[in-house]
């Protein structure tokens, strides 16, 4: 309805507009036409004298100043009434924006979530039932399971849900050629080759602009739809962002500000995965050379990361339960079963978010990293800090990062010398009620690739 009115406010001051051109066309004829008449007309007497032809011409001149007089005021009452014609259609333009970015906000983008499964009936039921509690709309989020292996079992797990979600499967369940001495590692390209299936059937068969991919051993938070719906906007205009992540590699309950912290965002250059949204350009990017195995340690290499960045939560909202997969339990007793998921729905929507854009983050995460307070490792670790103090933790080689991390109970492995979390070689965490950030010296020239 809205719509329509604008579009008949649109025609109708069209309209107007090129009539009020006609009348000006036809004024300016008019006023061509009364200058020639003045100015040939003679009078019909055959002898005037000089006296009379001065005369005549004085009146003639007067005529032609009163008409232009009169010429003068009713184009200036008629550019006046198009100049306010021409504001008119600004402000109605600006309604209408205004309410185009009303709708976006109130009716938001589609942005579908690919659930990536393969033979756990218990852990996809636990994901599903999850992601329909917390949706908002089935319109704007549809939930499409893509199923790897041809288990039986969880393909009827999934079909029990009926039309809220739709199943689509992997076709190619060949057996897939591996070296010898990653045999043992052979779900790794496997999932791979299904990532690669699923996100071209996203974008090229469903023809969707961005996909929120999640996989079957994730736990999700209240506002996780919330979440994403708020920062896309911002990884669609900031080109120096290519990802948006739910997950905090470093989000244990004792090292995020569970308490205030619910609604703070970063930029990091590390890839977390993990609940993550991409676009169909990234894909366009990514897809034509994509990896046979190692797609996430892949995404993290300098060629495809390309200096772009992620935007990631102080606080998850996303936990992993899934002790059993391809990696064998890595890290999850003691790091990724240890992830707060967050409790609290942040209306993020309704929140400012453009501090994520680099041009306005960068020089305040720079100046609050440069005026925080050195200590020593020994100092945190005390617990007699300054609480609303910030601090920071200067490293300045690989094994004195990795030692720090360690004893602070911080992940301390690099992916292409990047570290977890990092953004311009910085770590933020919360520890002892205080925000710590674990950083290089000024001399920083950049991530080392042969950190690991």
């Amino acid at each position: 309805m809205i719509v329509n009115f604008c579009l008949k406010i649109c025609y109708e001051s069209s309209t107007m507009r090129r009539k009020q051109l006609l009348l000006l066309k036809v004024g300016i004829v008019a006023w061509l036409l009364v200058v020639y008449i003045l100015f040939t007309y003679q009078p019909s007497t055959t002898s005037p004298s000089l006296s009379q032809k001065s005369h005549n011409i004085n009146q003639q001149l007067d005529k032609l100043e009163d008409e232009l007089s009169k010429q003068s005021k009713f184009y200036s009452s008629l550019l006046e009434k198009l100049r306010g014609l021409q504001r008119q259609q600004h402000e109605d333009q600006h309604i209408s924006n205004e309410e185009d970015d009303f709708r976006l906000i109130k009716d938001g983008p589609v942005l579908p979530i690919l659930l990536i499964a393969c033979n756990r009936e218990a852990a996809v039921r636990r994901s599903i039932d999850l992601l329909l509690k917390y949706r908002p709309d089935q319109e704007r989020f549809p939930i499409i399971v893509s199923q790897d292996c041809g288990h039986k079992p969880t393909r009827e797990t999934i079909e029990s849900y009926g039309d809220q979600l739709s199943l689509i499967q992997q076709p190619d369940l060949s057996d897939i050629e591996v070296p010898l001495k990653e045999r043992k590692f052979k779900g790794y390209f496997l999932i791979a080759r299904h990532y690669k299936w699923a996100l071209t059937q996203i974008f090229q068969k469903f023809n969707y602009e961005a996909v929120i991919i999640v996989e079957d051993d994730l736990d999700v938070a209240p506002d996780f739809y919330e979440y994403f719906s708020a920062t896309y906007p911002i990884l669609r205009s900031d080109p120096t962002l290519w990802c948006v992540s739910a997950w905090n590699d470093n989000g244990k309950a004792g090292l995020v500000d569970v308490r205030n912290g619910s609604s703070i965002l970063y930029r990091t250059d590390f890839f977390p995965g993990l609940g993550w949204m991409m676009t169909r350009e990234l894909w366009d990017e990514l897809g034509p050379k994509w990896p046979r195995s190692y797609w996430d340690d892949w995404v993290r290499a300098p060629e495809q990361r390309a200096n772009r960045a992620c935007i990631r939560p102080e606080v998850s909202r996303t936990r992993t339960f899934g002790k059993k997969g391809v990696s064998n339990g890595l890290f999850y007793e003691k790091h990724l079963k240890q992830i707060h998921l967050n409790e609290v729905f942040v209306p993020f929507t309704k929140l400012n978010l453009s501090y994520l854009h680099q041009e306005q983050y960068d020089p305040t995460f720079e100046k609050e990293v440069q005026n925080s307070q050195v200590v020593s490792l020994t100092e945190v670790k005390s617990g007699r800090l300054t609480q609303g103090v910030k601090y920071k933790i200067v490293y300045h080689t690989k094994d004195v990062f990795k030692r720090t991390a360690k004893a602070l109970g911080l992940m301390d492995d690099f992916k292409a010398g990047v570290p977890r979390t990092g953004y311009k070689g910085v770590i933020s965490f919360f520890y002892g009620n205080n925000r710590i950030f674990l950083a290089p010296g000024n001399n920083w020239q950049g991530y080392n690739p042969s950190w690991s």
